[in-house]
């Protein structure tokens, strides 16, 4: 999936948000909050093309005519990935990012490219930098959703740096998309804030919940690989503030090699200090972002903590908090660890190796990032079945790897 393409831009004087139409809309009113997208557009079409926020085509050498005529286009850029109902975010330098797809279960809002903390794994580096703008950009962006997603992550940096702005757009999503169950990702830090979680409870979103990150039992292991000092404290505080007012919770915990080392640690901290999360992911780790520079601090194959993983997810369960494996595929984890697997990666950036091609399990398997391609564990081989019986060992009961 292309979520970024970029073309040549005329006329096209500020970002524009727009709903892409692939076929042409008859009544000229219906035409205020579209981008008409087309392989080409000829001179005769000019006429019917009056209200339309903007026009996209693949065409390389569009009229002179077309380019004269006044209304915003990007042309020389891919389309075929767009349909209608999908929801395009133009820019001046000609890039159309796709912000918005109805028949997709992986959307989100990119909230800010800031943050203030500065992971060692980071997967979307943070960026100082002023993207107010993005406020009232996703806010069209909410408005134009139709159908309204089943689900809808917020994302970053990190959003609550936004204050306000932030608020204003969880509000448009209680008005605007009250069936939609809202997940936000944040270091959860500004809810140490009183004043902070009280607005956002004030809010009274119908269906929102919280992603927090924790990478340790104690502030030195946990601020290190956030690079933050006081982070963990932070952390902490917001996450007793939030459940003062009983909010719903998931601690999200990347394995690596630096957080592998104290992960029952960590499990018997969040059974005994943190008893209120609804829910704990604990995740394979994104070859991206900061992730390739740290890759040698980092990097551990996940066949190697398999015993670290199993005790973990065991202990917790076993004490009745809610536990799921993401990101990783069930030919590495134990089959005792499969039921808690889950097919976690957007699907906009979900691969399979070309070995997984034949595996039978591959249905149930969550898959691997596409920027795993080149660095991932060296124990993925497929299950392949003969009578009910993977070559592998019975289905069900096989080691991975």
């Amino acid at each position: 999936m292309k979520l970024a393409v970029r073309g040549i831009s005329q006329h096209v004087l500020r970002r524009i948000v727009a709903r892409v139409a692939t076929t042409p809309a008859t009544d000229p009113s219906g035409r205020v909050e579209l981008v008409y997208a087309a392989p080409s557009i000829q001179d005769d079409e000019l006429a019917s093309l009056d209200g339309y926020r903007a026009l996209l085509t693949s065409d390389p050498h569009p009229s002179k005519r077309l380019l004269a005529h006044g209304i915003p286009i990007i042309h020389s850029t891919a389309i075929d990935h767009l349909k209608s109902g999908d929801v395009v975010v133009l820019a001046s330098d000609g890039t159309v990012r796709t912000v918005y797809r109805p028949d997709s279960g992986s959307n989100f809002l990119f909230a800010t490219d800031r943050c203030n903390s500065n992971c060692l794994m980071c997967s979307q580096p943070p960026k100082d930098i002023d993207d107010s703008f993005r406020v009232e950009e996703n806010l069209e962006v909410i408005r134009l959703m139709t159908p309204a997603p089943t689900y809808l992550g917020i994302t970053g940096g990190e959003p609550t740096l936004l204050g306000e702005g932030l608020f204003r757009q969880i509000e448009a999503l209680r008005d605007n998309l009250p069936n939609t169950r809202v997940h936000m990702l944040t270091n959860g830090r500004r809810f140490a804030w009183h004043q902070f979680t009280d607005r956002f409870v004030e809010i009274s979103h119908p269906a929102i919940s919280l992603g927090i990150p924790l990478y340790a039992d104690n502030a030195s292991h946990h601020d290190y690989v956030v690079q933050a000092p006081g982070a963990f404290d932070q952390t902490i505080l917001g996450l007793y503030s939030l459940a003062r007012y009983n909010q719903d919770i998931e601690i999200r915990v990347v394995l690596h090699a630096l957080t592998i080392g104290r992960l029952r640690e960590l499990s018997e901290f969040l059974y005994r200090n943190l008893p209120f999360v609804n829910h704990v992911a604990l995740m394979g780790l994104e070859i991206t972002g900061y992730t390739p520079h740290n890759i040698k601090m980092l990097w551990i194959d996940p066949a190697a903590y398999q015993a670290e993983l199993e005790d973990a997810t065991g202990f917790l369960h076993s004490r009745g908090m809610n536990v799921s494996i993401y990101n990783h595929q069930l030919c590495v984890l134990k089959p005792t660890l499969w039921s808690f697997a889950r097919k976690s990666i957007s699907d906009w950036k979900n691969i399979y190796l070309e070995e997984c091609a034949v595996c039978s399990l591959r249905n149930r398997c969550g898959g691997l990032f596409k920027s795993a391609e080149t660095r991932h564990s060296e124990h993925i081989k497929p299950f392949l079945m003969t009578s009910g019986v993977s070559e592998r060992g019975p289905i069900g009961t096989s080691a991975g790897g």
